[in-house]
């Protein structure tokens, strides 16, 4: 049987999600058996604005739901309504399967479906995922993660990972990689793999402390203690550690560690710097402190990282 996918779209809607999705689930010539029917919907069919600023054509209501296999909340940009959510409502309590991407985690989040789960999401959004469901146990860390009847991305970019995920779940990995090897998608990623969100170097500096965080960035390459800092400060490591706590929120050690984490990400990323040589500039002092420090932090190695990101 056919198994029915409807990406549920709004105002202002991110196309890459849904154009992914499409991708996947949509139709792949004669040489690949077409298993999933792929539509879209809105609330209000007609004209709909997307944040590419080119308007598409939605000709399908909330009806195209009532028979939905999946339905695919492709982010969202407004509070969803109590239409919306009676139809994804239903959609659920029917046995069929939600995946919610990015912003549209707030669909399955005001139903209650998240609540005692783990969910996905982006890192710009957990601060505020986190204060209006503080019964979801939010991840900002992995690309996605299913529970079989919900399943969110964080990212808009892990949209095809997912799908992909789904179709290896329901008709096998041949045809997942029959799928992706048609759209020269790179190899498919497990929910597990990292968002990499960034770890800052810069930004805005207390007063106070501005000019210690100057020196340490410009001398991130030297052997540098707490106490280095607090003698720098002409303070005492009491108060140092009390001020970075109440000014930046971390010790004094753990900031100076995402800075040098940082740069070797930068290095990783724009340079074929060995990883002893990355480890001197940053700080670090050795490949091998580099490497276990590195895989604490993001959970790869930097051989990995620099793949997938030079």
């Amino acid at each position: 049987m056919t198994h029915r996918v409807v990406a549920l779209v709004g105002p202002n809607q991110e196309l890459y999600p849904v154009t992914s999705a499409a991708a996947v689930f949509g139709y792949h010539g004669p040489d690949i058996p077409q298993h999933y029917d792929f539509r879209l919907c809105t609330e209000h069919p007609g004209t709909l604005t997307t944040t590419l600023g080119i308007p598409i054509q939605v000709e399908h209501g909330l009806g195209a739901l009532a028979d939905a296999d999946t339905a695919i909340i492709a982010s969202w940009s407004v509070g969803p309504t109590p239409a919306v959510l009676d139809a994804v409502r239903g959609v659920h309590a029917r046995g069929g399967r939600i995946v919610a991407v990015c912003s549209g985690i707030f669909v399955p989040a005001a139903l209650g479906l998240l609540d005692g789960r783990r969910a996905s999401v982006h890192w710009e959004l957990s601060a505020e995922v986190a204060a209006r469901f503080p019964g979801i146990h939010l991840d900002d860390t992995v690309i996605y993660i299913d529970h079989g009847d919900v399943a969110t991305a964080g990212a808009s970019a892990a949209t095809i990972d997912l799908c992909l995920h789904q179709v290896l779940r329901e008709f096998g990995a041949a045809h997942a990689m029959r799928i992706g090897r048609q759209l020269a998608a790179g190899p498919h990623r497990e929910g597990c793999q990292r968002q990499y969100p960034p770890l800052p170097t810069t930004g805005s500096m207390p007063a106070s402390l501005a000019p210690l965080l100057e020196w340490l960035l410009a001398n991130l390459s030297a052997p540098i203690t707490v106490e280095d800092m607090a003698a720098r400060s002409g303070t005492s490591v009491r108060t140092l550690t009390r001020q970075f706590a109440e000014q930046l929120g971390v010790p004094p050690a753990r900031w100076l560690l995402e800075r040098r984490l940082a740069a070797t990400r930068a290095l990783l990323e724009e340079s074929d710097l060995p990883v002893e040589t990355i480890a001197r500039r940053v700080g670090l002092s050795s490949a091998v402190n580099l490497r276990r420090r590195f895989r604490t932090a993001l959970h790869t190695t930097p051989a990995s990282y620099r793949r997938s990101f030079r």
